[in-house]
């Protein structure tokens, strides 16, 4: 069994999703993070970082006492490697997945969410900040449609990996950026493609009923973080 602290943003659907697609028996444990239970000592112990997803593996492949794995793109390789699936076993194919799954962790993800940020977020509207990160997160959708005119169905070759899972997410907020996909056809081909697989629909669905608007109590405590709320945790945690 794998336990999985979660809650329902494109992180966490990354793993969802994997789960859904390997078939591999989870429980779903929510991590509100607008009420700032990443913050609780029994998750730093599993996450450092204070973020969610993390999974505890209770039947890891190697024996000895349960895995506990913390970032998202970890989370998707060693959830790879526990199964044989989703990450080629050949070296090219392996690493133009590791390489695209990197792009998203990198790029895609931290881009699109600071473009989401100052789009729908920040309590006032700061030109520079939206033009900057919309106009970057628009140039990271051209370097993926061009992509996948090469590559076809999915982003990093022929096979389904888990760098489409990664990325998947963070497309599919598209409108929220702004971003119409009819500008990048093959970009839209793949995700409405992608969007039409029963484990994904189910990934995405997972703690649906969470995802509410959040109060300007819960934006302060989820992006009001500092070094002494880490250390305030850590003190907590001994």
């Amino acid at each position: 069994m794998i336990d999985l602290h979660y809650w329902p943003t494109p992180n966490g659907w990354k793993i969802s999703i994997m789960l859904e697609e390997c078939g591999l028996p989870y429980r779903c444990i929510p991590v509100n993070i607008g009420q700032g239970e990443q913050f609780r000592p029994e998750f730093l112990a599993i996450s450092p970082n204070n973020r969610m997803p993390a999974i505890v593996d209770h039947a890891p492949a190697a024996p000895g006492a349960p895995v506990s794995v913390f970032e998202s793109g970890a989370i998707l390789m060693y959830l790879a490697e526990k199964t044989g699936r989703f990450w080629s076993t050949h070296l090219r194919e392996r690493y133009a997945q590791m390489q695209w799954l990197m792009w998203q962790m990198g790029g895609l993800g931290p881009m699109s969410g600071q473009n989401g940020h100052f789009r729908v977020y920040a309590p006032e509207k700061v030109p520079y900040a939206i033009e900057r990160y919309g106009n970057e997160v628009n140039r990271l959708y051209g370097v993926l449609d061009g992509q996948l005119q090469r590559t076809g169905a999915h982003v990093a070759g022929d096979d389904y990996s888990i760098a489409d899972m990664a990325i998947l997410p963070w497309i599919r907020l598209h409108e929220a950026y702004e971003i119409p996909l009819e500008s990048f056809p093959h970009l839209r081909r793949w995700h409405d493609a992608l969007m039409e697989r029963p484990a994904v629909q189910r990934g995405l669905a997972l703690g649906r009923e969470l995802r509410k608007p959040m109060t300007d109590e819960q934006r302060k405590v989820l992006f009001g973080q500092t070094a002494a709320s880490v250390r305030a945790s850590a003190q907590q945690a001994r």
